[in-house]
């Protein structure tokens, strides 16, 4: 590709006179980029590594220097989404065929395109509906009244349970479930658990992916609601009756207790965790191994266990690294106060 069309496709100009007719053929990053390569420079610590990269172009946003005349620079707002968008231009998704291997295992009542791609050992359950486009690797599981949208891809492991419902361009990686009974139960006379019926079901939006060996409970009634453009980690795991709006991120190893109620745009960082029946707003981010176990204003960034404002965290645990310091500061002033007003007596 022209280096000139790339830059028109990926939203950023060439900076001065460059040469628009070099061709590019392909992106990686920094360290890893060779001759005819874009690789780019979003985070200052690695602008060192200008200097040795081998790459033939680099995106950068407008107030970086690039120090080498042997590179032609990529002027961009936001250098890793020019990159991001240059790396997807060189790796489209994969064409397939349309295919069902002899071994998959279909009930004659589910409805399949004629466009899709249906993997070895694969099984389909009863009153399945699978749109155009839809790749089912080997060994996943459908089970009964299943709908799924067009160009999503189901990847091998994955076990999608009764009534889920999911939309267009979704991508569930391997070992994940969805629609998996919620965690409810209730306690008899006896103090025994009695479960509850798990009636409910799962709603996948269009444009969610979902990483490996995520779980994702369906309802006891109603249902779990994943919003559009929601992107999740591996090893999530939401409970029952859960809704995340949409282009919301969570990372891994995080939970959701049941019915949370996630906002837009929100960040769950790796291992943060939300109490049952709490709400977080639009653009909260929970940072790392956080949890909260009340409401969270939109827009509010919090930290800890419990979590509390961002701000006020950091502040707290910079008091508590200087614990040790202020105690000998305290003890030393309580020295001298004793020998100018001499010792504490009762009267």
């Amino acid at each position: 590709m022209k280096l000139s069309e790339l830059a028109a496709r990926t939203g950023a100009r060439l900076d001065g006179v460059a040469a628009t007719n070099v061709e590019i053929s392909g992106a990686a990053g920094l360290d890893e980029a060779a001759a005819g390569q874009v690789t780019f420079l979003a985070n200052p610590r690695y602008t060192p590594r200008l200097k040795t990269t081998q790459a033939s172009a680099v995106y950068a946003a407008e107030d970086v220097a690039v120090d080498r005349h042997d590179i032609i620079v990529l002027r961009a707002k936001d250098p890793y989404l020019a990159y991001t968008r240059a790396l997807r231009l060189f790796h489209p998704d994969a064409s397939f065929e349309a295919f069902i291997h002899p071994t998959a295992v279909i009930d004659p009542s589910a409805t399949i395109a004629g466009n899709v791609w249906i993997g070895a050992s694969a099984v389909i359950g009863r009153e399945v509906r699978i749109s155009e486009g839809v790749r089912i690797y080997p060994n996943a599981t459908i089970y009964d009244e299943v709908v799924i949208g067009n160009d999503s891809v189901i990847h091998s492991g994955v076990a999608i349970r009764e009534r889920t419902q999911i939309g267009a361009r979704v991508i569930i990686h391997n070992n994940s479930v969805v629609g998996c009974d919620g965690f409810g139960y209730a306690k008899d006379e006896d103090r025994h658990w009695l479960k509850i019926p798990q009636s409910g079901r799962v709603v996948i939006e269009d444009d969610v992916e979902i990483g490996a060996g995520t779980t994702i409970d369906r309802a006891s009634v109603g249902e779990t609601r994943i919003g559009r453009g929601t992107k999740i980690d591996n090893l999530v795991q939401i409970g029952h009756s859960c809704t995340i709006g949409e282009d919301s991120l969570l990372c891994a190893q995080v939970g959701l207790a049941g019915s949370s109620r996630i906002g837009n745009r929100v960040i769950l960082a790796g291992q943060a965790g939300v109490a049952g029946h709490n709400t977080l707003g639009d653009d909260v981010v929970l940072t790392a191994k956080s949890a909260t176990s009340h409401d969270v204003p939109a827009g509010k960034m919090i930290s800890g266990i419990p979590a509390f404002d961002n701000r006020d965290w950091l502040r707290s645990t910079a008091a508590f690294r200087r614990l040790g310091e202020m105690q000998r500061t305290i003890r030393a002033l309580e020295k001298r106060l004793a020998e100018i007003e001499g010792p504490l007596t009762d009267e």
